[in-house]
């Protein structure tokens, strides 16, 4: 099985007619994805590339039984998106934006705990999910996914989902969905979240978990693993050599003292059980190792 979407699941792109949602939109539908609808303000009516455009996600999802939206539009617009596809009836919402400021996504992500509890957000500023050969939203090339199975993936890191997925295809070895929930401070979807989907999935025997420096959702992991995850875990954290005091790249990366280093999260993942690796490629070859050790017994 997947975890999150399948090959049923119904998606809605905001942002359809603008450049980079034309672009991801129709690669998504072009993987298999059922894009039934896009949604901008103004444009009701017209069409991109025989996907009709609505000027409402509570129409789009009306008129196309939709239950998850891609939201690909500037960081200005992105809360207000998200917050009207929650109302107009979205269950999923995956959004790759970028540069959204952490109160907004912190505002926005109390108000979908709040008013929307059955409404699940993956991101914003990640690579999307992709359950291989059923569905693909977001910016994840299908091309290094491989279908059936055994393994899921959970990432911050949108190039190291890409690195995962092509360690494990390229050793013949399957996913049951990617998950990319990114690595700003206010995730909609966070590791355990992920965790607790992939150990409740009967297919998915084993998870690659990757992490990076910044905040402490990889020890709220490994706490959780500790007691509740029965399937191995491989993981690798990035940023090891990182200077300490140096400003990183990803909104989320902040270290405060200790807390939020690399060798931090690497010593609480080892403590529950992981097995914790020193490179993606190593990860990726130990997660054979465990796979092969599985189907043999």
């Amino acid at each position: 099985m997947s975890i999150f979407v399948d090959e049923n699941t119904k998606v809605i792109v905001q942002g359809l007619t603008g450049g980079q949602g034309r672009f991801h939109g129709l690669r998504n539908r072009d993987y298999g994805t059922k894009v039934v609808g896009g949604v901008t303000p103004g444009k009701g009516g017209t069409d991109v590339d025989g996907i009709p455009v609505f000027d409402t996600v509570a129409e789009a999802v009306a008129a196309t039984g939709a239950t998850a939206s891609f939201v690909v539009v500037p960081p200005r617009f992105a809360a207000d998106a998200i917050i009207e596809a929650a109302q107009g009836g979205i269950t999923f919402i995956v959004c790759i934006t970028e540069g959204i400021p952490a109160h907004d996504e912190a505002v926005t992500y109390n108000r979908l705990v709040e008013e929307f509890p059955g409404v699940r957000l993956l991101g914003p500023n990640c690579p999307g999910i992709i359950s291989p050969g059923k569905c693909n939203i977001g910016i994840t090339s299908g091309d290094i996914a491989l279908a059936g199975g055994p393994v899921g993936i959970v990432s911050r890191s949108g190039t190291l989902t890409y690195q995962a997925l092509y360690e494990l295809s390229s050793q013949g070895i399957g996913q049951t969905t990617c998950v990319g929930i990114g690595g700003d401070p206010v995730p909609g979807t966070n590791f355990i979240d992920c965790l607790a989907a992939f150990e409740a999935d009967p297919e998915t025997k084993a998870v690659m978990m990757i992490g990076e420096i910044g905040g402490s959702e990889e020890e709220r992991a490994a706490e959780w693993i500790t007691t509740h995850m029965t399937k191995p875990v491989v993981s690798y954290v990035a940023g090891v050599t990182a200077p300490p005091g140096r400003k990183m790249g990803h909104a989320g990366a902040i270290i405060s003292g200790s807390k939020g280093t690399a060798q931090a999260k690497m010593e609480a993942l080892a403590a529950a059980g992981v097995h914790v690796c020193q490179n993606p490629t190593e990860a990726g070859e130990k997660m054979v190792e465990i796979v092969k050790a599985l189907a043999l017994g």
